[in-house]
């Protein structure tokens, strides 16, 4: 089993920046696909982002793309999520989760993730 833990949320105004972290439990990260999900108030949990195993290949959710960079540290166990020219509509709570990588590619689904943190929480004001 593994255990991942969630950091760096907090408070900003719109255009601002954060940066999330990840820390996993297992000695063998980098057999794992990682990837970033949220839920806002009154809605769906969505995924934002997801990364292989080895950091080759990412792939973000249309709403994302070219503010958020996701990126990981095998040597560290750890995963990142950085969040540029951030917008009210990306106040949701965070969740990071990790799950066995099947080849050379990840797929932002929640069925695809064995593991999730408790959630950092990221509020965008306007």
């Amino acid at each position: 089993q593994v255990q991942v833990e969630e950091s760096g949320g907090g408070l900003v105004q719109a255009g601002g920046s954060l940066n999330l972290s990840c820390t996993a439990s297992t000695s063998d990260f980098d057999d794992y696909v990682m990837g970033w999900f949220r839920q806002a108030p009154g809605k769906e949990r969505e995924g934002v982002s997801c990364i292989n195993w080895s950091g080759t290949y990412a792939y973000y959710t249309d709403g994302v793309k070219g503010r958020f960079t996701i990126s990981r540290d095998n040597a560290k166990n750890t995963l990142y999520l950085q969040m540029k020219s951030l917008q009210p509509e990306d106040t949701a709570m965070y969740y990071c989760a990790s799950g066995p990588s099947n080849g050379a590619e990840c797929e932002l689904e929640s069925y695809a993730f064995d593991y999730w943190g408790q959630g950092t929480e990221v509020t965008v004001s306007s």
